[in-house]
């Protein structure tokens, strides 16, 4: 990584799974960091040593404005991430997706930051027919909080041609890896399979188990948004795919993992997902480093899974 004169970036949803990586190896870049996160997901114990922390809600834009004066990067993460909990809670997921979005955007326009690193999702492709999926194919969110990550991307599009904000957005998809909480938002199955192994229990399916995902490993997702940050070639609200291009079944999951499986009743959700990440690769240069054995091997480690 490039060896940055202590250029201050900020990173919102710090205290989170992703964001607290992304702060860990922006300071071993040498940034200057500074995390926000109200702590409604994230955990305090996540951030790292070295990064400043402003315990606050993102869509208090006046003092978001305050803490990212002087930055030269924002990388937003911060959102309420859970699909069924955006169902139940659709006013209170709006807020903090979609209000909270365009609060950091005015903020970082405000604070005359260079450019936004937005987290998006590669919930916003929602069910299609055709893989692998492409920036270029309509949008089709199933759930709200599809909707609102797809709203965010907008919203940073419109920043960049309106006010003039360099923004690039990232479509991540399904990151997992170490630190990842089992009852979190992102990759659920793997680090809920490794709970439920753990503790010596059968590994819960939902229906068949063929329904696949385009694991991409959290360290791979991380040095994305670097490069995002990094890149002459992004800034005017670009949508880039960030997922490993190879996708696997929840059975084939279970079978790295190994251990007794129990199916339960199947729920609604997109049946595949399956990056094309050949703009990540024109535009930044990142192509994914980490295999799904490779990772999931790390996992079964830490979680002491033989």
């Amino acid at each position: 990584m490039i060896q940055n004169k202590k250029k201050k970036v900020v990173v919102t949803g710090g205290a989170g799974f992703i964001g607290s990586h992304l702060a860990t190896a922006l300071l071993a870049g040498g940034y200057v960091v500074a995390v926000v996160d109200n702590l409604s997901g994230g955990k305090k114990e996540k951030i790292p040593k070295g990064a400043e922390f402003f315990e606050q809600d993102v869509n208090d834009t006046a003092a978001l404005t305050k803490v990212m004066a002087g930055a030269e990067f924002v990388f937003h993460l911060a959102a309420l991430p859970r699909v069924q909990f955006s169902i139940e809670h659709p006013i209170e997921t709006n807020r903090a997706n979609v209000d909270g979005t365009v609060s950091v955007l005015k903020a970082s326009q405000d604070a005359s930051v260079k450019r936004v690193i937005y987290s998006a999702s590669s919930s916003a492709y929602g069910d299609q027919v055709v893989m692998p999926l492409t920036e270029d194919m309509p949008a089709n969110p199933k759930s709200p909080y599809g909707l609102h990550k797809y709203i965010g991307e907008l919203y940073c599009r419109v920043f960049s041609e309106v006010y003039g904000l360099p923004t690039v957005s990232l479509r991540y998809f399904n990151v997992y890896g170490p630190g990842a909480d089992p009852e979190g938002a992102y990759a659920l199955v793997i680090a809920k399979f490794l709970k439920q192994r753990a503790l010596g229990g059968p590994m819960t399916i939902t229906g068949d188990g063929k329904q696949t995902r385009d694991f991409t490993h959290v360290r791979d997702v991380v040095r994305a948004n670097i490069l995002a940050a990094q890149s002459e070639q992004v800034g005017k609200g670009e949508v880039i795919n960030i997922g490993a291009g190879q996708n696997a079944s929840v059975v084939r999951i279970a079978e790295l993992i190994g251990g007794a499986v129990e199916h339960i009743a199947p729920r609604l959700e997109p049946h595949d997902t399956l990056a094309d990440n050949s703009l990540a690769q024109k535009l930044l240069g990142w192509e994914p480093t980490v295999s799904l054995e490779e990772g999931i091997a790390e996992l079964k480690r830490e979680w002491n899974i033989v």
